[in-house]
């Protein structure tokens, strides 16, 4: 496998092109063209979109119907057709041409030194200052029809999909400006036909607000048909008798924005983003009613013809030109963030409200370690309470302190639950543990230090065990405080440990958000300035389990030496839920996000002291922990208890987002990997 080429992972460079027109001079147009198009070329960019009638210019009003601009237009068509021969990019070039007796509003798709086919505009806006239909025919009766023109015969309508036989999931349609403007624009058919990869050649005017009107456009189309939308508009050079222009261009994949221009720029532009086609192939299968809708208007998709061409991508290392967010469930604009932890932990207020209003309002019990996940399921059922207009006091909160419990966290729990007015008390298990181990004849109880997965899990156990209890006695619930990064990675113990509770209030939320939900409620002044100031403490601490004592001569436990840092696991965590990647997709991703620290955009407030890269080796090390344990783990994630979905990424819920055998196997996943260089 080439691992380091982008195409090799299902990626395709496009680029959204505009440029300085001269008006009705269509051979220095053409120069201009393909100008652009070895610049694209250089950059390995697969296809190139120009503006609408850019071989012309847009504004040439009566002009389009004089014989020597039409000449010259076909002659400056055969210069880029010639030009191309040695270039990579397939180029969509706007241009008028003869077909029978009419002018039609036209995009060329040319690709090294031949005309594929010719997209005729559909729908011409003939209102307010528009006039097409003066000079024009429109395109949506040419199903079906060729055209001759420089010298072929080929395709001509508004029903080609352009599909590279050796990059299958590349395959475009071309629509014209006005045509995204319409109820059900060709894409949407197109889409539905397959296409992956939507072009839109643009000339439209520039007026106040009209940009955000083509971008809530480009989006939605991207966002409903399951696509890649690359918009180029006319700008610089383009007649301003009477009107102005932009020159806007932006490229929108689902429904997020990889690439935008700078708009009324001077000279010419390239958009340049790369569009992850597995992950529109991923998208599609996923929401089968994609498909349905197809199968709603079948007569007219199954019509729609394909135009096959050789792209021949490039190899090796052309780099990634898109925004990989090192934590994919945390966004890095501070506005986004904001509004993603007030989605986030009302969420998770509303579900454990309604569920303590559903089943009689039961008191809440929580064990509470003093750490992050404990800390966050305490606020939420907080807040739910005061919303309830029950009292704090009916939260009944126990630290329950082992052998390795650090005084820190102990303080922290006790100190977080007087401040919050919660019914609170510590209850050391340290000798029903002793016991236990004694019972079951473990070596520790001799005194020997064998600190192994049953030491753990009998503290892990008995602290369950004994919340189902008090939970039983004093008429309440045991509120879960496992994460989702905890039961994808499995840390977490089965049936009469961790993973049991009667309501995980946690199960939706990754452990990369949860401190950021911690900052949010403090910095948001849910509660009062005492509590506020102390969950700004407890978000700086390290993650540990405490279930190993500390020796003088070692660190202290740390949950990410066993399972590896939380920032690369729910990394791919999310890769997985979100979009079914394989383990070498993941790896290259994951590489481009996190090898240089000081690359890229970091959530805010993120500490710098802990803005750290990672190397390819050290990502797939941690890449393969993840698949075994996932697979390993299975079995809890089956028998989870109730908790709401948090995350677009997914949940672990057998019941919602993930449905997977017990007794999977790895073995294909593995193999995979093995993609990945280990060094």
């Amino acid at each position: 496998m080439d691992f380091y080429s982008a195409y090799a992972h299902g990626f395709a460079r496009v680029a959204a092109c505009t440029l300085p027109v001269a008006i009705a001079d269509p051979a220095a147009n053409a120069k201009a063209v393909l100008a652009q198009a070895r610049e694209c070329h250089d950059n390995a960019v697969a296809v190139a979109v120009f503006p609408e009638l850019c071989l012309t210019g847009y504004a040439v009003d009566d002009l389009f119907l004089q014989e020597t601009l039409l000449d010259a237009a076909h002659d400056a068509l055969h210069d880029v057709v010639r030009g191309s021969a040695d270039l990579l990019p397939i180029l969509v070039v706007g241009v008028p041409l003869v077909h029978g007796t009419r002018v039609l509003n036209c995009a060329a798709v040319v690709h090294k030194g031949r005309i594929l086919g010719v997209a005729a505009k559909s729908y011409l806006p003939t209102y307010r200052e528009f006039y097409e239909r003066r000079w024009f025919a429109p395109g949506d009766d040419r199903r079906g029809e060729m055209i001759e023109v420089c010298g072929s015969v080929v395709p001509l309508g508004p029903d080609l999909i352009f599909a590279a036989t050796d990059h299958p999931d590349l395959k475009l349609h071309v629509e014209i400006c006005e045509d995204m403007w319409v109820p059900i624009p060709p894409s949407a058919e197109a889409t539905l036909a397959g296409a992956t990869v939507v072009a839109n050649l643009s000339g439209s005017p520039i007026t106040v607000a009209r940009a955000e009107d083509r971008t809530l456009l480009a989006r939605s189309a991207s966002a409903r048909c399951n696509a890649a939308y690359v918009f180029s508009a006319a700008g610089q050079g383009e007649s301003t008798t009477d009107l102005s222009w932009d020159g806007q261009t932006m490229v929108y994949e689902s429904g997020e924005l990889l690439a935008e221009g700078p708009r009324f720029p001077e000279g010419p532009v390239c958009t340049v983003a790369d569009v992850d086609l597995v992950r529109l192939r991923q998208d599609r299968l996923r929401q089968g009613t994609h498909d349905d809708n197809r199968r709603t208007h079948q007569e007219r998709v199954d019509r729609f013809r394909t135009v096959e061409l050789e792209l021949d991508p490039p190899t090796g290392d052309v780099g990634l030109r898109r925004k990989v967010d090192r934590f994919p469930f945390v966004p890095d604009d501070p506005e986004r963030l904001a509004l993603d932890c007030y989605e986030a932990y009302n969420i998770q207020v509303s579900g454990i409200e309604q569920r303590l209003t559903a089943i009689g309002q039961p008191k809440a019990v929580i064990g509470l370690s003093g750490g992050l996940d404990s800390t966050h399921a305490l606020i939420v059922t907080a807040k739910a309470m005061d919303r309830l207009g029950r009292p704090r006091s009916d939260i009944h909160g126990f630290t329950m302190p082992g052998f390795a419990t650090g005084e820190q966290t102990k303080s922290y729990a006790t100190r977080l639950a007087k401040s919050l007015g919660i019914t609170f008390e510590e209850l050391d298990i340290t000798a029903a543990a002793r016991q236990m181990l004694s019972d079951i004849d473990h070596p520790f109880a001799d005194g020997e230090e064998v600190y192994d997965v049953t030491f753990e899990n009998v503290q892990a156990g008995l602290r369950t065990d004994y919340l189902f209890r008090l939970a039983n006695h004093r008429g309440g619930i045991v509120v879960g405080t496992g994460d989702l990064s905890e039961l994808a990675l499995g840390w977490c113990t089965y049936g009469v440990g961790d993973q049991m509770s009667h309501y995980g209030v946690n199960a939706g939320v990754p452990k990369t958000l949860v401190q950021h939900l911690i900052r949010w409620v403090a910095g948001n002044g849910e509660f009062d300035d005492e509590t506020n100031e102390l969950l700004g403490e407890i978000v700086e601490q390290e993650i540990t389990p405490e279930l190993i004592p500390t020796r003088e001569d070692k660190l202290p436990q740390a949950t990410e030496d066993s399972v590896g840092p939380y920032s690369l696991q729910d990394f791919t965590l999310f890769r997985v839920l979100r979009f079914g990647d394989k383990p070498s997709r993941i790896a290259f991703l994951a590489w481009h996000a996190w090898r240089d620290e000081k690359q890229g955009e970091w959530p805010p407030n993120f500490p710098e002291e802990r803005r750290v890269s990672y190397d390819l080796a050290t990502i797939r090390k941690w890449l393969e922990v993840f698949i075994k344990r996932f697979f390993a783990s299975q079995f809890k994630r089956s028998a989870l208890p109730n908790g709401p979905k948090v995350s677009a990424g997914g949940t672990m819920s057998p019941r919602g987002d993930w449905r997977m055998p017990s007794d999977a196997h790895p073995t294909a996943w593995l193999a995979e990997l093995e993609n990945v260089p280990k060094s």
